[in-house]
């Protein structure tokens, strides 16, 4: 199923309550609601088990839809041709949160946000133009030779 048709159904219950979200997917009139109503359930169990987290707590924190891996396949037209058709696929995430979760360690975050932000540093430091420039030098003087 193509991302363009699950994300009209993912829009609705983004941002809901899990329980209420499982009940306007079972409302909705769209082929993507199945598999993504399907998909929360799974989700909404891994929550439960892996981190004892109470069901009925859980919201939608985040879910997108992004396309996957294409599938080619061929159809003949008229005076032998033949035409494409792409069989597009979708990566669903969903991501639940709830109150009862323990909150991250602060200083962990606090340290991963430091390290991100001296790599951006040094990667806006680094223009296409200056890896360029440097490039070219090195090579420069081994025509000459």
């Amino acid at each position: 199923m193509s991302p363009r048709k699950v994300r009209l159904v993912i829009d609705v219950v983004r941002g809901m309550k899990v329980e209420r979200a499982l009940q306007q997917l079972s409302f909705i009139h769209k082929a993507a609601a199945r598999p993504v109503q399907i998909l929360i359930k799974s989700a909404m169990a891994n929550a439960e088990h892996n981190f004892k987290l109470d069901p009925k707590t859980l919201t939608i924190a985040k879910i997108t839809a992004d396309g996957g891996p294409i599938l080619y396949r061929f159809t003949p037209k008229a005076f032998g041709r033949a035409t494409p058709i792409r069989k597009r696929t979708t990566h669903i995430t969903v991501v639940l949160t709830s109150p009862d979760a323990p909150a991250p360690d602060a200083k962990k975050t606090a340290a991963s946000e430091k390290k991100k932000g001296e790599k951006k540093s040094v990667a806006a430091s680094k223009g296409k133009n200056a890896v360029r420039t440097v490039s070219r030098a090195k090579k420069a003087p081994a025509d000459k030779k």
